[in-house]
Formats: C-alpha cells, sequence, structure tokens
C-alpha cells in the first residue's frame, strides 16, 4: 500500500512530490514486486519487463527538461522515484537510476543537435543509455584509463575494454569516456567522451553474468574493436572527459546510489520491525525485549539520519545552491549506515536470516552494490577531507547552477 512521507521531509517535497512518491508506491507494489519473485528466480536473465514500464510512464525522463519531453521535475523527484521503488526492489531502482546519470551527461554537456536527436528519446524510454568509464586494471581510476579513440579523417576510432556498466545489455546509447591524448598529458586533458550507438560495428556487449545481489540487473562488459565514432558523436569538448566522468558521477551518481542505498535501509528497518513483532517469546513476542528494542531504535535512527541526508542533498541541488560535498557526503553516510543497520537486521533475525526464501538475505546482497559504484567510501572521505583542508575543489552544482543547464535550452558548458 502506498505510504506517507515523514513529516521530517516536509521542507524537501511539494504537493507534485507527495503525488509521485504515491504513485511510485503503487507502481512497487503492483509491478516491482512480482518481478522481484521473477529476477530472484533467474538471476542469470536480464530484467527486460520493468525497464519498459517505467519508461512508459516517462520516468528515464525525470531531470529532462520539458522542451525535451521530459517531466523536468528536478532531482528531488528523482529521489523518490529511486527510493521508493528500492524499498521494494533494489534491482528495478538500479535499472532505473543506471540510465540517469549518462541521461545528465548528454543534457549538461551535448551540443543542441544531440540533445534534440536523443533525449527526447530518452524521455519516452526509446534509448536507454549507459555510462562507460570503468576499466578492468583501472577500475574507477578515471586517470587511468587505458581504451584508446584516435582520429581517422573525420572519424574518431576507438579500442578498449569497460565493466561494470549499467544496463550494458539495455542501452542503445553508450556514453564511452577514451584517451585521445598520448601518454603523459594529464587526465584532466587526455579523456574525451563519445556518444556510441548499440549496433555500431566493432562494438561487442559480453553475455549477462549474475553478480551477488541485484539479480535481473545488469553491469556487464562492453568491448569496443576499432569502433568507428562521427565527429558529430563527440560529447563536450575533446580532453573534457574527466569533467564529464566526474559531473555526472557527482550530480547523478552520487545521489542515486544515495536512494538506492536509502531504500534498501528502510526495508532492513520494515522487515525488521515487522520480524520482532510476530515473532513469540517470553510469553510475548521479541519486540517486547528491551536488548531487541535498543539494536531497532538504532537502526531507526540511522534511517532517520540517511534520509535527511539524502533529500537535503538533492534539495538544495534543486534550488542551485552549491552542494557537492552534501552529494558526496550524503552517498558516503548512506551506505554505512545502512549497511549497519542490515548487519544488525542480520543479528535480530537470527538463523531465519540465512533463508533463501526470507527477503533478508537479498537485502543484504544488494546493500554490497551501493559501496563501489561512484567511488568507494574511501574515496568519499579523502574528498570531504581535501575540502576540509582548504583545498580548492571544482563545484560541479555551483557550474551548472550559474548555466541553469536544466532549465535552458542551449546551455553550452564553459
Amino acid at each position: 500500500m502506498p505510504t506517507t512521507p515523514p513529516t521530517a521531509l516536509t521542507p524537501y517535497l511539494t504537493p507534485a512530490h507527495h503525488q509521485l512518491w504515491h504513485e511510485t508506491d503503487a507502481f512497487a507494489a503492483e509491478h516491482a514486486a512480482p518481478g522481484v519473485t521473477r529476477m530472484e528466480a533467474a538471476p542469470h536473465k536480464v530484467e527486460r519487463k520493468l525497464p519498459q514500464l517505467m519508461a512508459s510512464r516517462g520516468w528515464f525522463g525525470v531531470t529532462i527538461p520539458k522542451q525535451y519531453g521530459g517531466m523536468g521535475a528536478g532531482h528531488v523527484a528523482k529521489t523518490v522515484l529511486i527510493h521508493r521503488i528500492a524499498v521494494v526492489s533494489a534491482a528495478a531502482a538500479a535499472i532505473l537510476q543506471a540510465s540517469l546519470i549518462p541521461a545528465g551527461a548528454l543534457l549538461h554537456w551535448g551540443t543542441l543537435e544531440q540533445k534534440t536527436r536523443w533525449l527526447p528519446q530518452v524521455a519516452d524510454g526509446t534509448v536507454l543509455l549507459s555510462i562507460a568509464v570503468t576499466e578492468p586494471q583501472a577500475g574507477g581510476h578515471i586517470g587511468g584509463i587505458e581504451t584508446i579513440a584516435e582520429q581517422d579523417g573525420d572519424d574518431w576510432v576507438i579500442t578498449g575494454t569497460k565493466v561494470h556498466i549499467g544496463n550494458s545489455h539495455l542501452a542503445h546509447l553508450h556514453v564511452v569516456v577514451a584517451r585521445t591524448a598520448p601518454p603523459g598529458v594529464t587526465a584532466s586533458q587526455a579523456l574525451t567522451a563519445f556518444l556510441v550507438e548499440h549496433d555500431s560495428e566493432g562494438l561487442t556487449v559480453e553475455p549477462h553474468r549474475a553478480g551477488l545481489g541485484l539479480h535481473g540487473f545488469t553491469f556487464g562488459q562492453l568491448h569496443l574493436d576499432r569502433v568507428r565514432i562521427p565527429a558529430a558523436n563527440v560529447l563536450g569538448d575533446i580532453g573534457q572527459g574527466l569533467y564529464i566522468a566526474q559531473s555526472s558521477s557527482i550530480l547523478y551518481g552520487r545521489p542515486n546510489l544515495t536512494a538506492v542505498s536509502l531504500g534498501l535501509h528502510e526495508a532492513f528497518v520494515e522487515t525488521t520491525a515487522h520480524w520482532l513483532s510476530t515473532r513469540p517469546r517470553y510469553n510475548g513476542f521479541l519486540s517486547d525485549l528491551a536488548v531487541a528494542q535498543d539494536r531497532l531504535g538504532a537502526m531507526q535512527a540511522r534511517l532517520q539520519d540517511a534520509q535527511g541526508a539524502a533529500y537535503q542533498a538533492v534539495h538544495l541541488l534543486d534550488q542551485q545552491v552549491a552542494c557537492d560535498l552534501q552529494l558526496i557526503g550524503a552517498k558516503y553516510t548512506g551506505h554505512e549506515l545502512a549497511a549497519a543497520s542490515g548487519q544488525d537486521a542480520m543479528k535480530l533475525h537470527g538463523a531465519r536470516a540465512l533463508d533463501a526464501d526470507y527477503p533478508l538475505q537479498r537485502l543484504w546482497r544488494d546493500i554490497q552494490h551501493t559501496y563501489p559504484p561512484a567511488g568507494t567510501g574511501e574515496f568519499q572521505r579523502i574528498h570531504l577531507a581535501k575540502a576540509a583542508l582548504g583545498t580548492d575543489l571544482i563545484q560541479w552544482s555551483e557550474r551548472f547552477a550559474a548555466e541553469a543547464s536544466w532549465a535552458q535550452p542551449d546551455p553550452t558548458p564553459a
């Protein structure tokens, strides 16, 4: 049944957000819940029904301006969608959030021609996107990218391998970051982003392999063997690939994963509260025991902290306030707090937590997937430490606020 948003979120939610909250809860109950059963029963299959249903509602265009056919609803609305779906199915939420990251890259860095061509198709769900940065050897270290793009006349030819690419098997268009400068050139000048269509000659998507969790969500490998790309498919300027990857990660990747963590966190608390309230013990229930209440109370406190951090950060982003550090901190604390509550949930359930037919083991597997993407916890802490030490860092939220890129028909990156 649809839930009512906590009153603590009142400063961040408009009536439109409340309506979207209820609509998303209804969708999750009707479609995502049965999808969980289907995806868990066949972890080696790519889920295709749920993305089609989400696309039919225009949710892949939640942050795309209305002039391109999108909802133009902003980042709080995006968080509502991902959060509420993740309470029921983190895999379904992962499918949604993964294509919203490259959609942001296209919106902020694309030419007017690129946006006019692609964004309406993204908004109506006929074209899904992926962003391909991570590599087998470099991992998430953007400066270590080995994929090469070489100019050949008016075209570019790309060769390399990308791994852990969200929606790799669903995407019709991949944002691929490749090296376009010789060794020795700094990463801030050496990388370029390209729009690579899924049916390009030389592009191969490896067969889907199930991960530890998020069954049904595909995050696979792309092999590019001299894939030829026209100059019109260069995203941003030559040498801006690092900035495109960084800004997309901070403004979209981190808050998206924060929302997935938040949904899982809420599911940990709800599942545990129900278990304690229905498990008989000593002429009562486990929920009557102070020791159980103490641990459940700690879980609830963490959930409230994570909830406030998640929604405050994206609210600031919608208000065009510099908030990179809040987005980074919310991603870090969102996972850490959810994982801690997950550990408590496992302990409070005892052996029941280990049963394959009980949802807790799925939640525990799924929360592991919100740690590495968009930077591990160590990376987030280092970034925050630099801010504490007074290092001058790029504030992407401030930069794009100045350009009002989500509101203008042709924002040109500085």
